[in-house]
């Protein structure tokens, strides 16, 4: 197995403190908002073979897909790490955002293909052909947006406000059927003139600072993102705190953000994203509003199933990624993880040791398919270790 060097991305939005103390390591005072694990062509994992150092994973990987992946993977998924796992640290709101099912983003990639829109355009929908599932399991707790509310109780959570350009979309989601409430409202919010959206959510957010509770949230939203039709947008949707070992599973369609929070992120292999708000980034209207699933649901919170061997795991209706958990006393039983399918492992507290190798918190080993791999704790407390892998 590969000890892997990563790459952490600085977005603005990451927190300054979060990753570096769980690699401890002194904060540099910039953000870091994403350590990125696996074969993603924008930062793919670093490995060491023999005389050869930092060798791009994708590139191992490409020279040798069956060896590395397995011939169920190559068979099922094609000759690419199918997943990208990430260590997610948010200091700020993230955009408001939608992902494709694989067929809307298959199409959607096909049309600017045709129509020759450059990879990088800013106002570029689809950077690739293939959905973006995802789950985040929490190692703080975990601040979110995900899903819906049912149209009265968006109302009633607009309406507590008192701000009188809101009434109307409070008439709306009280007159019309629900997927037809949520739609307009949420139509009516992205498409309304500027200058005046931007009043309402500072009046909105004047409001929520006022009363706090249940509006604290919004109020945070708004101080990052003054003006910006997403604040209202962004209540339309559920509130969810993440425990650490809670997760989420974010399928095609579903509205979410992440607002504040560390946790570990595992998503298929792709970089398509529809923005709703929260963001300087393009916003495409129509396509968001064909994309997005405008049902009402109650967020479901995951929480890891643990089977005889010790392993919990964190069920989805995906086999792109699958996501597992290990604690390991010091004094346990070496775990066997050898499989015929790659996997990824990330030590997330503790020490273990995998194979040859010992991992601290932050440090991370690729296991090509059907490679021994044996996972054991060490001295000096528990290990945690995560386990990402696929379904073939």
């Amino acid at each position: 197995m590969d000890r892997l060097a990563n790459t952490v991305r600085p977005y603005a939005w990451g927190s300054t403190t979060a990753i570096p103390e769980l690699l401890g390591v002194a904060p540099t005072g910039e953000p870091q908002a994403e350590m990125w694990m696996g074969a993603h062509p924008g930062a793919p994992s670093r490995v060491t073979r023999g005389a050869e150092r930092d060798r791009p994973l994708s590139e191992v990987i490409a020279a040798a897909p069956e060896r590395e992946l397995g011939e169920a993977a190559v068979a099922k998924f094609g000759p690419r790490l199918p997943f990208l796992l990430k260590l997610l640290a948010a200091g700020a709101p993230l955009s408001l955002q939608v992902h494709p099912d694989l067929t809307q983003a298959r199409d959607g990639y096909g049309a600017e293909e045709s129509a020759g829109v450059p990879l990088d355009a800013p106002h570029r929908n689809y950077k690739d052909a293939n959905h973006k599932p995802e789950l985040i399991c929490a190692l703080t707790p975990f601040d979110g947006l995900c899903g819906f509310r049912s149209a009265a109780a968006a109302a009633e959570l607009l309406a507590g406000l008192e701000v009188d350009s809101l009434k109307p979309y409070v008439d709306l989601l009280h007159a019309q059927p629900e997927e037809a409430a949520l739609r307009e409202v949420l139509t009516a919010v992205l498409t309304a003139d500027p200058q005046d959206m931007a009043a309402t959510v500072a009046e909105a957010a004047a409001a929520a600072e006022r009363l706090g509770g249940d509006y604290a949230p919004y109020a945070a939203i708004a101080h990052h993102y003054p003006g910006d039709p997403g604040v209202i947008a962004a209540m339309l949707l559920n509130h969810v705190r993440l425990q650490p070992g809670e997760a989420l599973f974010l399928g095609a369609g579903v509205p979410h953000a992440y607002l504040d929070g560390l946790g570990v992120e595992i998503m298929a292999n792709s970089d398509n994203v529809l923005r709703c708000g929260l963001t300087p980034k393009h916003v495409d209207v129509p396509e968001l509003l064909r994309i997005v699933r405008f049902e009402a649901t109650e967020p479901g919170i995951l929480r890891p199933e643990e089977s005889p061997s010790g392993e919990e795991v964190y069920d989805t209706p995906i086999d792109e990624f699958r996501l597992s958990r290990y604690v390991l006393a010091p004094d346990a039983e070496p775990r066997d993880l050898t499989a015929s399918t790659p996997q990824i492992l990330l030590c997330t507290a503790g020490s273990v040791t995998a194979g040859e190798l010992t991992l601290a918190p932050g440090e991370s080993a690729f296991v090509p398919a059907g490679e021994k791999a044996e996972l054991s704790g060490t001295g000096g407390g528990p290990g945690t270790v995560f386990r990402a892998t696929v379904v073939a």
